[in-house]
């Protein structure tokens, strides 16, 4: 799964947490925090951010035209009538074809005018982007399912972009927690927004106090060789001030790396929305069971939508 992100995008709109040492420089920790937050905004706002996402169209087996008009199966009301057939066969491979009066002559693959070719879906390290104009395409596996992510640069979640909503800054939310590591990693259960169940490694367990009692939470990587710990949690908040569908916190390696026991940070203050708090269109990973908590974290972000 990439980072929705992905499970990402990444995107999946994906940014490195900050460290800070110690506590012993309050002042830096809080300047480097809002230099975080600021940046997270503006990583939403990009041309192709996650606030430019205006549709996902899964596909069928077959050729599935796109484009406005209604005879095609993926209807883009932005883009030309016609603007390309993509052929999914049943072992999973994809092919751009040309629709019956040929691409439009500004459709491009990958910045290269389009042809007749084989296309890469977001799994793949080269994955193929289609674009024209403000219209940004891309295709996503996940799970069995192959669809077409759509972004426009001119999208209304982008151009009425109203900024983002935090607690304010609290080092009591900045907790050290201790590392107990699995040996070997475990495969989770991480449920989906798309109502499915993927299963993503997780290394071990973070252990940590709030308000005197000892809670616990299980990181998973996204990919092999992630260079953080990606936390999927909901918290006592969602009911009422944060998103209800849970949130994301990214955080660096344990301090004697994944396999040894070890200690950790967990900045509450850098939890996040997930992609699905500003989209219909995202496909977001849900907290899995363990990581419900009971407790109220009230840092990090707050919900977009009243």
């Amino acid at each position: 799964m990439k980072r929705t992100l992905s499970l990402l995008g990444i995107v999946i709109f994906a940014l490195a947490p900050f460290s800070v040492s110690a506590l012993d420089s309050p002042d830096a920790w809080q300047r480097d925090l809002l230099a975080w937050r600021e940046k997270r905004a503006a990583n939403l706002q990009t041309p192709e951010g996650w606030l430019s996402l205006i549709g996902l169209e899964w596909l069928k087996e077959g050729d599935n035209g796109v484009g406005s008009a209604a005879d095609n199966k993926i209807q883009i009301a932005k883009a030309p009538p016609h603007l390309a057939v993509v052929r999914l066969e049943k072992s999973g491979a994809l092919r751009l074809i040309a629709p019956a009066g040929g691409f439009p002559k500004e459709l491009l693959v990958d910045a290269h005018p389009a042809q007749e070719q084989a296309l890469l879906a977001d799994d793949s390290p080269n994955r193929s982007k289609l674009s024209l104009g403000d219209l940004n395409i891309i295709v996503i596996h996940r799970d069995e399912r192959y669809g077409l992510r759509i972004k426009d640069a001119q999208a209304p979640t982008r151009v009425g972009f109203h900024g983002l909503r935090w607690y304010a800054p609290n080092p009591a939310y900045r907790v050290h927690a201790k590392w107990i590591p699995y040996n070997p990693p475990k495969m989770i259960d991480v449920p989906t927004i798309l109502g499915t169940v993927s299963k993503l490694p997780a290394p071990g367990v973070a252990e940590f106090t709030i308000d005197g009692r000892v809670y616990s939470l299980e990181p998973v990587l996204e990919e092999p060789d992630s260079k953080e710990l990606f936390f999927i949690i909901r918290d006592a908040t969602s009911k009422a001030t944060t998103y209800g569908a849970g949130r994301f916190l990214y955080t660096e390696l344990p301090d004697h790396g994944l396999s040894q026991p070890g200690e950790i940070w967990l900045d509450f203050n850098q939890l996040e929305n997930p992609p699905c708090a500003f989209t219909p269109y995202a496909t977001c990973p849900l907290p899995p069971i363990q990581n419900r908590l009971t407790v109220a974290i009230p840092a990090g972000e707050q919900r977009y939508h009243d």
